[in-house]
């Protein structure tokens, strides 16, 4: 049975969905004013990964993830670069999708977005007011009252004594207690608003997530993912906003995603020691940087460093270099939204299978798969030592299969061993120096053959000779 850590409860549950057979599972996407970094892409990759595998589990799954296009650093952004909301907006959106497509990630099957969900962010508001656990400040702000709702600090773990220590009032706010968190701010010059009963203005950023998720999923759903900087406050007030509306449970179960960390500190663009997702991949293959994320459990910390992406680009070679030369199985799918993948199982592969998802019921635990694929290309090696490529056929679908499930192994091998970046010597190049090679070669001339070889080498090439013929990679 698949366990999921919980950060509500503090340990792993066994997942029920609410309706079965169903999941709805909602994660807080970006906020728009800028490119994806490689935190937002750790997010972005891992909930990819728990959609793919609740639905090769057999789930029905409907997967949001929301788009923030109005919120103070947006409208800061536009305001610094001259143009208009909407054309920034618009611009960091495609760029998002264009990072998440070159990591592999799977389109949500909606992507709402705070603009377009005003009604159902003033009548969940009106209804907090209504309700007595919202009111009207004199700068015309609205703004949530925390004591109201008491269960608030549960998944943060914290009393709201201890809360208040660190909550402060900003200037110009008019709070009844500085725990107290804005749900509509009233207009000012130059800013987007829009009219509500508590006059023009624009929502604050919790109250759109609440909205968003209740309007695509309803009141009641699953699963809630993110990061886990949004654990507090911001999920912790869309609890608060969601139960005091709709009066009764807000999600099941919570997941949140630890931190990619550069020199042991968190990285992020408040600190600036972020590197964007387009600066990493000019350096290292999106398949690369997309097992570098799950080669970590997706609740641990992310060390980012060039050698530790090296080392994930040479644990990803190996797996390909143990599916290159088989023959292709018939029937051997990739993994996308299709279901019921664990009955596809190969003959003889039965026990890799019960492997993997029992380290993938375990909390998503992708090391754990991983090591399995390991397991499986370490058979393979052998059969091939062995002279025996047609019995390693099955085991090289079986670990192209499971490396679907996970978004990866889905290339052909050559494609992967000969791609790289734009640097160094191109196909053609190598192609034409493999060929005075050979002709060395012919000729007798090992001197000169070697002398390409090793000039190859020094390029980051590797050549195989076998069965009368030169194959190549990048090293």
């Amino acid at each position: 049975m698949l366990h999921i850590h919980n950060s509500l409860t503090r340990k792993k549950d066994p997942f029920t969905p609410i309706t079965p057979g169903k999941v709805r599972l909602y994660v807080c996407g970006m906020t728009v004013y800028d490119f994806c970094h490689l935190g937002h892409a750790r997010v972005m990759v891992v909930f990819d990964m728990v959609a793919r595998y609740l639905r090769a589990r057999g789930f029905d799954v409907t997967y949001i993830r929301n788009i923030t296009d109005i919120d103070d650093k947006i409208i800061k952004r536009a305001q610094e670069n001259g143009e208009d909301i909407g054309t920034l907006t618009a611009r960091f959106i495609q760029a998002m999708n264009q990072d998440a497509a070159a990591l592999g990630v799977l389109p949500p099957d909606a992507e709402p977005r705070a603009t377009v969900h005003i009604p159902q962010i003033l009548s969940m508001i009106g209804k907090l007011v209504e309700r007595g656990f919202a009111y009207q400040a004199r700068n015309d702000d609205v703004y949530y009252h925390v004591r109201k709702f008491s269960h608030y600090g549960a998944l943060s773990g914290k009393t709201l004594d201890e809360l208040k220590i660190g909550a402060r009032v900003e200037v110009g706010e008019e709070k009844d207690d500085p725990l107290d968190f804005v749900l509509w701010k009233a207009a000012k010059p130059g800013e987007p608003q829009w009219d509500s009963p508590w006059g023009a203005g624009r929502p604050g950023w919790h109250i759109e997530c609440s909205a968003m998720s209740t309007a695509c999923l309803g009141d009641h759903f699953d699963i809630h993912g993110g990061g886990m900087d949004l654990k507090f406050p911001h999920h912790e007030n869309e609890i608060a906003q969601s139960e005091a509306a709709s009066g009764g449970k807000f999600v099941n179960t919570w997941m949140h995603v630890g931190f990619v960390r550069l020199n042991e500190e968190k990285m992020s663009k408040s600190l600036g020691n972020f590197f964007t997702v387009r600066e990493v991949l000019k350096k290292f293959d999106p398949e690369v940087v997309r097992y570098f994320i799950l080669g970590s459990h997706y609740r641990s910390p992310l060390d980012y460093s060039d050698e530790n992406l090296q080392g994930a680009k040479a644990a990803l070679t190996r797996l390909y270099l143990a599916r290159k030369d088989l023959p292709a199985m018939h029937g051997d799918v990739q993994v996308s939204r299709e279901a019921g993948s664990r009955e596809r199982s190969a003959e003889g592969t039965a026990a890799h299978d019960e492997r993997f998802h029992a380290a993938m019921d375990d909390d998503f635990n992708t090391p754990g798969a991983l090591a399995v694929l390991f397991d499986l290309a370490r058979d393979i090696n052998k059969l091939r030592e062995e002279g025996k490529l047609a019995a390693a056929t099955p085991l090289g679908a079986a670990l192209r299969r499971l490396g679907g499930i996970l978004g990866l192994l889905q290339r052909e091998p050559q494609a992967f061993l000969r791609g790289g970046t734009a640097d160094g010597l191109t196909d053609e190049q190598i192609e034409s120096l493999i060929a005075r090679r050979t002709a060395a070669r012919q000729n007798r001339n090992w001197a000169e053959s070697d002398r390409i070889r090793d000039e190859l080498k020094a390029q980051g090439i590797i050549l195989e000779d076998t069965a009368g013929q030169t194959t190549w990679r990048r090293q």
